[in-house]
């Protein structure tokens, strides 16, 4: 009876109990346990130890990570109440966005191109090396883009837009303020780009025809939008049947000045949140993750999110 009364105190907390409806799918390191909950890593690794500690979980070591699942039990005591817990698992307020982020996890899993890129991401500034550096790096792949009808969504005073533009056929750049969009125009007629088109207009109405673009971008300004699910369709609207949708903005975050430094209307946006609106206008092949942290405070990280019009 102790045993029992041990094992229902642990199956009782609601942490717990998401942790293991996750490893119910398949096994997980804590960071990918970290990225899916949005919880911190000792939270994490004090509830797993005692998950293992009782005899729920399993776990191995690859390399420097740590992988958890659950533990293949026998018939007993402890397996009907494992079994019945995890059927009530759905009540969890979580229990939606922790199964979006999960599917999102694995499936980058088999995309090693992705971890690679991470690799030496992580490695670039480690060493010097004279004329080695991003804006190098970023003059190079920007050859690399086919000449292609972009729209750049809240573009500001269109810097973006102008790099684009280097080897685009065309580019819209859209904003609301009709000083950055003189500001732009201006810029661009002074350094002689000329297939770079501002128009002063909002996110969820850009005014730009349908499907008539190739790519639209929105870099940090989906979190600017009253609606940013209206904005997303209307970015679906104007693109041409295969057109790519790209979006740039910032994980949820707790920094509330930002609505006084920035003008900022959303904290930034959970991974579930976004791909549930791209979803809904239509979009599909849809790619969500993180792709840099900040280490000064308030430690903003940027996430990456592609889509495709199908």
């Amino acid at each position: 009876m102790p045993d029992i009364v041990a094992s229902l105190r642990v199956l009782a907390d609601a942490t717990r109990l998401r942790l293991m409806a996750l490893l119910a799918h398949d096994e997980l390191s804590v960071n990918e346990l970290q990225e899916i909950t949005h919880m911190g890593q000792s939270r994490i690794s004090t509830h797993l130890g005692l998950l293992q500690k009782h005899g729920f979980l399993t776990s191995r070591r690859e390399g420097k990570r740590v992988f958890y699942a659950l533990l293949d039990l026998k018939d007993g005591a402890d397996k009907s109440l494992m079994e019945i817990a995890l059927k009530g698992v759905n009540e969890l307020e979580d229990f939606e966005s922790d199964a979006i982020n999960l599917k999102r996890i694995l499936e980058r899993r088999e995309d090693q191109a992705k971890v690679y890129f991470n690799q030496v991401a992580g490695r670039f500034d480690r060493s010097y090396g004279p004329g080695r550096s991003w804006q190098a790096f970023g003059q190079l792949l920007l050859r690399l883009i086919p000449k292609l009808d972009i729209a750049d969504l809240g573009s500001g005073e269109g810097l973006l837009s102008e790099l684009l533009a280097m080897n685009s056929k065309s580019v819209i750049a859209v904003d609301n303020s009709q000083s950055m969009v003189d500001f732009g125009a201006r810029k661009a007629k002074e350094n002689g780009v000329r297939n770079l088109d501002f128009r002063q207009g909002d996110l969820m109405q850009p005014p730009i025809d349908d499907q008539s673009v190739d790519v639209v971008i929105l870099s940090q300004a989906l979190h600017h939008a009253e609606d940013p699910s209206v904005a997303l369709k209307s970015a679906f609207r104007i693109l041409r049947p295969g057109g790519k949708l790209l979006v740039l903005d910032l994980l949820n975050h707790d920094f509330d000045e930002a609505k006084a430094l920035y003008g900022d209307v959303w904290m930034g946006f959970e991974e579930s949140l976004l791909q549930k609106w791209m979803e809904k206008a239509g979009f599909s092949q849809i790619e969500i993750e993180v792709v840099a942290k900040e280490e000064e405070p308030p430690h903003f990280q940027t996430l990456l999110a592609t889509a495709q019009k199908g």
